[in-house]
């Protein structure tokens, strides 16, 4: 089954699915305000930072959240393991890919992502609701480990035997520009795709077919052992979404630059 659904798929499952709402800006303006003013019907908030991340720390800016906390938001939100979940942001589907992932990751068998998100709901004349949306506590159980992870210590082998890309923009992968890290550069090794090349111009995903020939061309295939790091490791889930829906796996290195640099001595390339 493909990791995503369209705007028009969703409203004819609206009621028998859980519905997130993932809303969310890196430096600009946070998304509850949004969600009250006006969300997909039945869709539960929640937050990027505080709900699908640990605190900042040498880990990175955006550590993965310890397995029992992350349980007990997704019961919060209404979660169970025999409903179907679909999330959705306005960030072109970086932040929805986050909570994707991290249900996939601690089992959940049935996860999609809004493809275009809130605007292509929008578009398509979707229902709106406003408020806050009560749920009823879900039966989430977390058991992670259904999808791959790259640990700190396992990067830089990883880098020579296997694919790891960047998903980062070109100019921070060269080490032109760092505006949030305190290091610029890349690990090295690593390729880089980045994840706007994952979307159409309106914010939708690229075809399966599209999304392999790209990442084709850094050597990301079907037949190769592929990982994936960003920023915080937040959008490397993007592109392990979009490697997904071209049938491709991926593992995650959640720490990303952000917990690479945070040792000096480890090596980086520009």
């Amino acid at each position: 089954m493909s990791p995503l659904i369209t705007a028009a798929e969703l409203d004819q499952l609206l009621g028998a699915v859980t519905v997130l709402d993932v809303r969310y800006r890196m430096g600009g303006p946070g998304g509850p305000g949004e969600y009250q003013a006006g969300h997909i019907p039945g869709a539960v908030y929640v937050d990027l930072d505080t709900d699908l991340a640990a605190p900042p720390s040498d880990r990175g800016r955006h550590p993965l959240p310890d397995g029992a906390v992350f349980e007990a938001v997704m019961r919060r939100v209404g979660v169970g393991r025999d409903r179907p979940v679909v999330v959705y942001d306005d960030w072109e589907g970086r932040a929805a890919a986050r909570c994707w992932w991290l249900l996939r990751h601690h089992g959940h068998p049935d996860v999609r992502v809004l493809d275009g998100g809130w605007s292509t709901w929008q578009a398509a004349g979707g229902a709106v609701e406003d408020g806050v949306r009560l749920q009823r506590p879900g039966t989430f159980t977390s058991s992670p480990g259904s999808l791959a992870v790259i640990e700190v210590d396992e990067v830089l082998d990883f880098a020579r035997r296997a694919v790891l890309v960047d998903a980062r923009n070109p100019d921070r992968y060269r080490g032109e520009v760092e505006p949030v890290d305190p290091v610029a550069g890349h690990i090295p090794g690593a390729v880089n795709v980045p994840t706007g090349v994952n979307l159409h111009a309106d914010g939708t995903f690229r075809a399966p077919t599209e999304i392999a020939a790209l990442y084709a061309v850094e050597g990301a295939t079907a037949d190769a052992v592929v990982g994936v790091y960003c920023g915080s490791g937040v959008t490397a889930a993007h592109d392990i979404l979009a490697l997904a829906h071209a049938g491709i796996d991926a593992a995650l290195y959640p720490g990303s630059w952000s917990e690479w640099v945070a040792d000096p001595t480890r090596p980086v390339a520009r």
